[in-house]
């Protein structure tokens, strides 16, 4: 994820590479630049129309520029949004992830707020 880049979440059942490249494929566009953790499943982008950098959490988080700093952060806000529940119910915890994805891709209160009262009006209106 770029600086300024958007967060996209989703319940997966595995993190094979045949589960993962769909969702990618959908979600990322043609000549993007990559950064990835050294999961293997994400050997497939390396032989794809895509810029695939690796970052090996064991010997660092970060390689100069390239580095999954924001993919990181992001999981730490969830986790700590999530700690206040003291469990999320299975059945919905796809809603609460997507309420984290929505908190991180809009950090800003104000327009948080604008975007929340604009649904409210278009479901009473």
């Amino acid at each position: 994820m770029k600086r300024g880049g958007k967060v996209y979440t989703k319940i997966i059942p595995d993190a094979k590479a045949a589960t993962l490249m769909p969702i990618m494929r959908e979600r990322i566009t043609s000549g993007s630049i990559i950064y990835t953790d050294s999961l293997s499943s994400y050997n497939v982008l390396d032989v794809s129309d895509l810029k695939h950098y690796r970052i090996n959490h064991s010997e660092l988080l970060a390689d100069r520029h390239n580095h999954i700093n924001g993919i990181e952060n992001f999981w730490n806000q969830a986790k700590r949004h999530l700690r206040k529940f003291n469990g999320v119910p299975k059945d919905h915890f796809h809603l609460f992830l997507k309420e984290c994805e929505w908190r991180f891709n809009n950090p800003d209160p104000k327009e948080q707020l604008m975007q929340l009262k604009q649904l409210v009006k278009g479901c009473m209106g």
